[in-house]
């Protein structure tokens, strides 16, 4: 960015220069300074101006137009201010950190005025500034505190300037869903554990005190970031049983038990008599009700004649 420095004269002036604090920068059309940023702009007889060419905070200061006439000299002085856009200088790197453990996180700016420092944490939950300062310490950390933060510098010269930092936090996992499931003999049986940890868990499937392997027959061991899938593909009447979900990671383990049950269905299927159901768990009773049934529609038309 230029900036020009103009000193109004007229026909009694004989002499003129501009002074940087008591540096002569110009006199006349002569060049005093080496700066090669610092031209002649105008000598004319209303106007003596010059121009500095991409300012910097070095050129702040004093700048003087003196002016020599036939009866006394004259000054006139304008002081420049030097404005510096915001810019991050140095910022903490990206941490990992286990949850109870201290935090602390640096951001340092430049910038004419100085420029004001805020971080916030990019959380749904989180509301407004966290910290109005370079530097933001977290104690005891929890897992609700891990994401991005944001630093902020902002002076009104330019738009604000903002970088991240994110802060992972590791914890031992957490089974949040498990649970018992009834299946038919026969039929696809699926159970699930659901766990949340950082780092993401490992997962290993027991019955009773036997590990189950993947590739074992029947069965189908499905691992991912925040849950296992055990799958029977036909369920016998020696799946059934207690299983237990281990999740852990370096941090910890814990573990869920849960149980594949027999669930009995109603299979109706047509009998030999007319309007008869059969019940594979109780089917005198369905029979006798069919037949209890049909009678009741039997003595009310032998009424009727």
């Amino acid at each position: 960015m230029a900036f020009a420095f103009r000193c109004s004269v007229d026909n009694r002036v004989t002499r003129v220069a501009w002074l940087n604090r008591s540096s002569i920068l110009y006199a006349g059309n002569d060049k005093w300074c080496l700066d090669p940023r610092v031209v002649l702009l105008a000598n004319t007889k209303t106007q003596y101006s010059i121009q500095i060419q991409d300012v910097d905070v070095y050129d702040e200061g004093p700048y003087t137009c003196s002016v020599q006439t036939d009866n006394h000299p004259k000054t006139s002085r304008v002081h420049l201010i030097v404005q510096v856009s915001p810019k991050i200088t140095e910022i903490s790197s990206d941490i990992s950190i286990n949850e109870g453990g201290n935090v602390s996180l640096t951001c340092i700016a430049t910038g004419r005025p100085d420029p004001t420092i805020t971080w916030r944490h990019i959380s749904p939950k989180a509301v407004g500034f966290i910290s109005e300062d370079e530097y933001l310490e977290i104690t005891g950390i929890t897992r609700e505190q891990s994401g991005e933060y944001e630093c902020s510098a902002s002076n009104d010269v330019a738009a604000p300037v903002v970088q991240r930092v994110k802060v992972t936090v590791n914890y031992p996992p957490y089974i949040s869903d498990a649970k018992s499931t009834g299946v038919p003999v026969g039929q696809k049986g699926i159970l699930l554990c659901e766990a949340s940890a950082v780092p993401s868990a490992d997962f290993q499937w027991y019955k009773d005190d036997k590990r189950l392997a993947e590739g074992q027959k029947g069965l189908k061991v499905e691992n991912k970031a925040f849950f296992s899938r055990l799958t029977f593909f036909n369920v016998s009447e020696q799946d059934y049983g207690n299983y237990t979900c281990v999740a852990s990671n370096q941090l910890g383990n814990t573990n869920a038990s849960m149980i594949l049950y027999e669930e009995t269905t109603t299979a109706l299927t047509p009998w030999k008599g007319p309007g008869a159901v059969h019940d594979g768990n109780n089917g005198a009773w369905r029979r006798g009700g069919c037949a209890w049934l049909l009678a009741l529609p039997l003595a009310q038309l032998a009424r009727q004649f």
